[in-house]
């Protein structure tokens, strides 16, 4: 099968946070803009304003919309239906409007924007702002496949991007790889206030928890076709330490915790998605 040339793209983006600029400058890095216009009425990061291609502006009727061949929303959840209703009469039929906003479904958009407009919802976590990230889009019915293609171009800049057909798994989703990060933070916690019971000097412990989850991340990226579960096994020796701990952390309890933590975060998010 033929694959798909992503040319680079003139862009407009609404919002410049970090998760906005990251994201930018993850596409120059990538070099997938020929242009990037971006609305922010604050002030934004200096590689960004002083890249040639990139146009800071502070007002909507600012942005040659004409030029765009997608459009970005990188505004907060709360501001976001002002946000569309300021757009709304900038856009035209062949416009691609991409979200990145936690919790706002494609029928928010559809509603606000127009059912003949093609939106794609993409949900990234944190680590694509260092190239890192796990992304999930999906989109409604007018999205082309070069719509698809050059959303899944744009992510694939920040790490990993896979494409959702049906948008009911997008709670299961944030759950998992939108709040997993948080997780994996606490883990460290946890680990390094298990290492000072152990008597580790504080610093110690943390400075070993921390790079011990740094290093294990690093081997399974080096590894991608290897299960984790492969990888687990090579750390363990029969009757060693290692086999000792997990006989602990495998006795169910901590896969029933996970599983009970990711479910409270879909269900957070399917409340979300009703108004709760």
């Amino acid at each position: 099968m033929a694959q798909h040339t992503t040319q680079k793209m003139n862009i407009a983006v609404i919002g410049c946070g970090k998760m906005g600029g990251a994201l930018i400058q993850n596409w120059v890095n990538a070099d997938l803009l020929q242009s990037a216009q971006i609305l922010d009425p604050n002030d934004i990061d200096e590689s960004l304003t002083s890249h040639p291609d990139l146009f800071h502006v502070k007002l909507m009727e600012s942005i040659s919309f004409d030029k765009i061949d997608a459009i970005i929303l990188a505004v907060k959840p709360q501001i976001l239906e002002n946000i569309c209703h300021e757009l709304r009469p900038y856009i035209n039929a062949h416009s691609l409007i991409i979200s990145i906003a936690a919790g706002k479904s494609l029928s928010f958009f559809e509603q606000t924007l127009g059912t003949d407009k093609a939106i794609i919802r993409a949900m990234p976590n944190t680590p694509a702002s260092i190239g890192k990230g796990a992304s999930v889009l999906c989109g409604n019915v007018p999205v082309s496949n070069t719509h698809k293609q050059n959303a899944l171009a744009l992510f694939n800049a920040s790490g990993l991007a896979l494409w959702l057909e049906d948008e009911t798994h997008m709670n299961a989703v944030t759950a998992l790889s939108g709040s997993g990060p948080a997780y994996l933070f606490y883990m460290v916690e946890a680990m390094s206030k298990a290492g000072e019971v152990a008597d580790l000097p504080s610093n110690m412990a943390k400075d070993l928890a921390r790079q011990t989850i740094i290093g294990a991340a690093s081997l399974l990226e080096s590894a991608p076709d290897m299960n984790a579960s492969i990888l687990r096994q090579n750390v363990t020796s029969p009757n060693g330490t290692t086999q000792a701990g997990l006989e602990v952390l495998m006795n169910g309890d901590f896969q029933e915790i996970m599983t009970r933590t990711v479910t409270a975060a879909k269900e957070r998010g399917q409340a979300l998605d009703k108004g709760d």
